[in-house]
């Protein structure tokens, strides 16, 4: 049985955990949304190194050879992931994650296109290939958002 001594010391410590706790729940609130979308795009950006095929499909014939193509775009994935995760280039990072989603849209709009029902790949399949295209809004309206609780110059 535990005596009044350590029942109290509990009860002191946490007490004194609840600014702590509020203070990790509002940091969360303030950095959380930029932190999320960081997440997001390091592991696409990961993605497109790792797995570059995955992405092949999205170049436009255009563009020419792909490779270079989902390379560039995994590398900078990665470098606005890098610039959401710093307070200081949030904002930068924000908006130029809201011009990098706004420039690879055409290729998943040729990705959308070439789809076919047996494709091989679960991205190339017509279901998942054009319901990606009306997601990106939302997560251009994200990386802006982003940018302007950054503060700076409002957008």
């Amino acid at each position: 049985m535990a005596d009044a001594s350590s029942c109290s010391a509990g009860l002191i410590g946490s007490i004194r955990a609840r600014p702590v706790a509020r203070s990790v729940v509002r940091s969360l609130g303030r950095h959380g949304p930029a932190l999320s979308l960081a997440a997001l795009l390091a592991t696409s950006g990961v993605v497109h190194l790792v797995r570059p095929r995955v992405f092949t499909g999205l170049i436009p014939r255009a563009l020419g050879a792909p490779g270079p193509w989902v390379l560039g775009s995994g590398v900078a994935e990665l470098g606005c992931a890098a610039a959401l995760v710093v307070p200081s280039t949030r904002r930068a990072g924000g908006l130029a994650s809201a011009a990098l989603l706004v420039g690879v849209f055409p290729g998943n709009v040729t990705m959308a296109v070439r789809s076919h029902p047996g494709a091989r790949h679960w991205a190339r399949r017509p279901a998942v290939a054009w319901a990606r295209l009306p997601l990106q809004v939302p997560l251009v309206a994200w990386a802006v958002l982003v940018a302007r609780r950054a503060g700076g110059p409002t957008l």
